[in-house]
């Protein structure tokens, strides 16, 4: 087994873990460690006891194999011997004993004998030692998962750890003697920590390989050894005794005749994931002033990780009692006694190696900066949910800082990480749909650009000559000429048109802006000069004292403000209160144009940048004059936006258009963004 030394007992298949932790939270050992949300066993920190395989409910944790290793042993000139570990009437309660024994024959194994001779073996030393006078304090051994905790997790108890082997040391040992150092041997049990054990540097050449209870059914299957076709066989001897009992919590104090008085305290039994991690503790603490510490990784070895039974604890304890109850009322106890004697004076001792795995703890502060990044940053924000695997957020915090734990564990802290992400995906849906609603109101301006184009060249010659001809004729006509009223109707109406088409041609132009440095206060103040307001609208001009000076085309921008006072007046038709407000930045320069007229109506919001939309009167108005300055104001790289209210019990009403340009204004830039709102008294 030597040749597995640096191969890890247990791996992860990461195809099928599944991020739920589980296996971080029964650890014992914290040798889990999660990389880009998988878990990933650390070898070196790993002590076999199997509960990440046990609780994996994908399948995810795969076990090291020793099956080609056996049968290459099988298949060898040297006689091998098969040790089964006492807890097989716990797996094997559908194959009687002997048919079992048979079984495990047939694979080609020279000798079948029981690991529970060499668990009486190891008892009778126990014995021995809590009955000396000495006032040293021991924990015992014959768990190899504690031996390994011990030695890498509390590695100051080194030299409490009971110099006694383990009853699958102890059988190889007896078995060499009977059959010579030459004979092979290969424990079966239902421990994974058996297998580091077998490749202990401290234990050389004990033995050669460790199967699992799971192994073995599958080598059965694979060579196609089935009950029915196995010829009945008995153990070689010698033949267990009480030591059958071993795999029951606090059998070995029933084997050894070791009493767990209470009032004495001399010996302290404990098993299971949490109740031995703290047994421990309390032993080095000092807490625990016992002769002996019995402690078991699992709830006893028939719970251990290698077996394919799903039976209930209590259940697997009866099949073991069942047995044992049975074989002792069969058994010769004068020839076991025999042969108990017999091994006396059989080497049973063994030395331990401290193996440090412990990592420095980190500083409060770092703790503390590690939960802030979480979110954390009270005690109160500490839900120790455990959803990451560790009893409190502390301990998930401290993980992090090993190089164990990832942030993303905590499950508080991933939803809302979830949230934020979702609300940041709201977001750029908004932008999404905002841009592919200004995409389609650019692709409707480049339509009806194109055809406004084509409509304004074919009429303007034939209107032209309308209005000559018409104007020709009102010159001939006489004063009180009832003719002369008809022609002025003509005359009118063409120049109607004629305004029409000029709008027409405004909107359709595809010149690019011409940039200039120009103040938007002076533009402001120009439009204002020369717009018609009647007395009836209070002006009031609200410029602050910064720079106001950008980049922009002057007479384009005169004419945005022009349409956008013409449409604030035609608003107000019974009087009220214009104001123009201009503000600027570092980067931008804003012009506000509001008004206390009747405002927008919330239905024709998202209408009013488009051509030909108006609400005004027939007559009274082409509807180009939004659409015209929207096109202005984006191809100077700027926004237009709107505020209205329409409705006088919600407030008082009115609408503000305000512009942003930017103070470089780059190259003449194309629609890119639909505004939301708008005046509804669009000329």
């Amino acid at each position: 087994m030597k040749s597995a030394t640096n191969r890890p007992l247990v791996s992860t298949i990461k195809e099928r873990c599944r991020v739920c932790y589980t296996c971080v939270r029964e650890c014992p050992a914290k040798a889990i460690r999660i990389v880009e949300g998988q878990a990933e066993v650390i070898p070196e920190r790993c002590i076999g006891c199997g509960n990440c395989v046990r609780v994996c409910s994908q399948h995810a944790k795969q076990v090291l194999s020793a099956k080609e290793e056996v049968a290459a042993l099988l298949a060898g000139d040297g006689e091998v011997a098969a040790c089964l570990a006492p807890s097989f009437p716990a797996e094997f309660a559908d194959v009687e004993v002997e048919t079992l024994v048979a079984m495990v024959r047939a694979l080609g194994f020279d000798y079948v004998n029981e690991v529970g001779f060499g668990a009486d073996l190891v008892a009778d030393r126990y014995k021995r030692l809590v009955g000396n006078s000495d006032n040293k304090r021991y924990i015992a051994t014959t768990c190899p998962a504690i031996v390994g905790y011990v030695e890498k997790y509390h590695p100051n108890l080194v030299s409490s750890l009971a110099p006694i082997v383990s009853p699958m040391v102890a059988a190889a040992r007896f078995l060499r003697r009977l059959y010579g150092e030459g004979l092979k041997v290969v424990f079966v049990g239902p421990c994974i920590a058996k297998k580091g054990e077998a490749s202990s540097m401290t234990l050389p050449d004990e033995l050669d390989e460790a199967l699992t209870f799971v192994e073995l059914r599958e080598m059965f299957a694979e060579r196609g050894i089935k009950p029915e076709s196995a010829v009945r066989s008995d153990f070689d001897e010698p033949r267990a005794g009480l030591g059958a009992i071993f795999p029951v919590s606090r059998g070995m104090l029933q084997a050894a005749n070791i009493n767990e008085d209470l009032l004495a305290g001399q010996v302290v039994a404990a098993d299971g994931r949490s109740n031995f991690v703290e047994a421990i503790k309390e032993f080095e603490a000092g807490d625990l002033d016992a002769k002996l510490l019995e402690v078991l990784c699992c709830n006893g070895c028939i719970m251990g990780a290698g077996m394919s039974t799903d039976a209930p604890l209590f259940g697997r304890r009866s099949r073991v009692s069942h047995y044992v109850r049975k074989r002792q009322a069969a058994s010769d106890t004068a020839k076991w006694r025999k042969d108990v004697e017999s091994f006396a004076d059989l080497d049973l001792n063994r030395r331990f190696a401290a193996n440090d795995q412990r990592m420095s703890r980190p500083y409060e502060d770092e703790v503390a900066f590690i939960l802030a990044k979480m979110g954390k940053f009270w005690p109160e924000d500490e839900l120790n949910c455990g959803a990451c695997g560790y009893d409190t957020c502390r301990e998930h915090a401290v993980a992090i800082y090993k190089g164990l734990a990832e942030s993303e564990m905590c499950l508080p802290y991933t939803i809302d990480q979830l949230k934020r992400t979702v609300k940041e995906l709201a977001v750029s849906n908004d932008q999404l749909a905002s841009t592919q609603a200004a995409l389609m109101q650019s692709e409707k301006l480049a339509s009806m650009g194109q055809l406004a184009a084509g409509i304004a060249h074919e009429v303007n010659n034939p209107l032209g000559v309308v209005l000559m001809y018409s104007h020709l004729l009102l010159d001939e006509c006489k004063s009180d000429s009832r003719t002369r009223e008809d022609l002025t109707m003509i005359a009118e109406q063409a120049d109607r048109c004629k305004k029409i088409v000029a709008g027409l041609l405004h909107f359709a132009r595809q010149n690019k802006v011409v940039l200039q440095p120009t103040d938007i206060k002076d533009i402001v103040k120009r439009t204002l000069k020369a717009s018609s307001i009647p007395e009836s609208i209070t002006v009031t001009l609200d410029q602050d004292d910064k720079d106001t000076v950008t980049e922009l085309d002057r007479d384009q921008m005169i004419q945005v403000m022009s349409n956008l006072i013409s449409n604030a007046v035609a608003a107000m038709p019974d009087g009220g209160s214009l104001t123009i407000r201009t503000s600027s930045d570092e980067e931008n320069v804003k012009v506000s144009v509001i008004d206390t007229g009747i405002g927008i109506a919330r239905e024709n919001m998202a209408k009013i940048f488009e051509p030909f939309f108006t609400t005004k009167q027939m007559g009274k108005g082409t509807g180009l004059g939004l659409a015209v300055t929207y096109g202005i104001v984006k191809m100077h790289r700027g926004e237009i936006e709107v505020e209205s209210n329409a409705d006088a019990a919600a407030g008082p009403t009115g609408t503000t258009f305000t512009v942003t340009l930017p103070r470089q204004g780059g190259e003449a830039h194309s629609i890119t963004k639909e505004p939301e709102r708008g005046d509804d008294t669009i000329g």
